[in-house]
């Protein structure tokens, strides 16, 4: 199995990508990995970490970087030799099978969907985010890659993600659900109560409407949203994790009592912390691309990088995009059907 791993995306690039690099090729001595960033600043790491002359690491220098305050088509447009846009390449021409990328999502995804393209019957692809709940944990897709959908999108993403639950929480039928503002299906926009009429259809086990305050109880494996919704919500649940740190650590502070009590339960703490923690995820898949692409954190350390390697992997091995196909092609008439089906109810 061999990883394309973009070395200039990120915070901390390219230190941290190398570093996390170093332990993957440890951890996994069945991985081949393509490094694509600029050489000359490269060097110094790949000195640094031992790995300069390593057999199973090739380097393939990329001129540019996609900044992350740069526009999504940047990397189509005024930068066709960044590092994202060499992956992509090389995922095109099939001289990886996987790429990983802890930089711009919206570059990625522009530059994945224009070289790569996406899954035959497949229209875009979503970001699969997997976030914790109180028992375990739930995908989110679209989770930032489609502003503007339509309900065969998100009927496709409902696919794409039983599919990918299947793998990542090992469930025969994982639930789907649709995020709206009312478990009846006649509540929510014209885009959500129109893609429940598709997504019921659908031989998936589609469980409804779901709320968003009853997400984080487990009410679905996995939840269906466009990305402008979907991207709003994750970036909403970052913030108050955040946010809730600062106001513990304010309230547990205020007297000598308190912070003895905070020392205590500092392990307790730190188990709380660790539901949440990215690193462990690694990254996000952009499911529906004609190859496995992971998207990391833009702040990923070394650990979230070298588990991105991994869930990379992982997803070549259980054949993702394989039977991702196999279902859009079993359920296509049926999509093909209602989408005309409602478009006559329209007129």
């Amino acid at each position: 199995m061999k990883s394309a791993v973009d070395a200039m995306g990120g915070d901390y690039a390219p230190g941290v990508v190398v570093e996390g690099l170093t332990i993957a090729l440890a951890d996994f001595p069945d991985y081949d990995f393509v490094l694509v960033g600029h050489q000359a600043k490269l060097a110094f790491y790949l000195e640094k970490y031992g790995i300069a002359d390593h057999p199973r690491v090739q380097v393939v220098h990329a001129e540019t970087v996609c900044e992350m305050s740069e526009p999504s088509a940047i990397s189509l447009r005024a930068k066709r030799n960044s590092s994202i846009t060499v992956c992509a390449k090389l995922l095109k021409e099939k001289q990886v099978d996987a790429m990983v990328t802890p930089g711009h999502t919206g570059a990625t995804v522009a530059a994945t969907k224009v070289l790569v393209r996406t899954l035959p019957g497949i229209d875009r692809p979503a970001l699969a985010a997997s976030l914790p709940a109180q028992e375990g944990r739930f995908i989110l897709m679209d989770a930032g890659a489609n502003p503007d959908c339509t309900p065969v999108n998100l009927a496709q993403f409902a696919i794409m993600g039983e599919i990918y639950a299947q793998y990542l929480f090992k469930l025969d039928r994982p639930r789907v659900g649709l995020l709206s503002v009312g478990g009846e299906d006649i509540k929510g926009c014209e885009l959500t109560k129109e893609s429940f009429k598709l997504m019921d259809q659908l031989p998936i086990n589609f469980v409804g409407n779901v709320e968003a305050d009853v997400v984080f109880e487990g009410a679905s494996d996995v939840l269906i949203s466009d990305g402008f919704a979907g991207n709003v919500m994750l970036k909403g649940i970052e913030g108050l994790a955040k946010s809730t740190m600062f106001w513990l650590k304010r309230v547990l502070t205020k007297n000598a009592l308190r912070l003895v009590g905070a020392m205590l339960a500092k392990n307790a703490f730190r188990e709380l912390k660790a539901f949440g923690d990215a690193d462990d995820v690694g990254g996000a898949p952009l499911l529906g691309i004609n190859g496995i692409c992971i998207i990391g954190h833009g702040s990923s350390s070394p650990k979230a990088v070298r588990n991105a390697i991994r869930v990379a992997g992982e997803c070549v091995t259980f054949g993702l995009n394989d039977r991702i196909i196999a279902k859009i092609n079993e359920t296509h008439s049926t999509t093909a059907e209602l989408e005309k089906k409602l478009a006559a109810e329209k007129q």
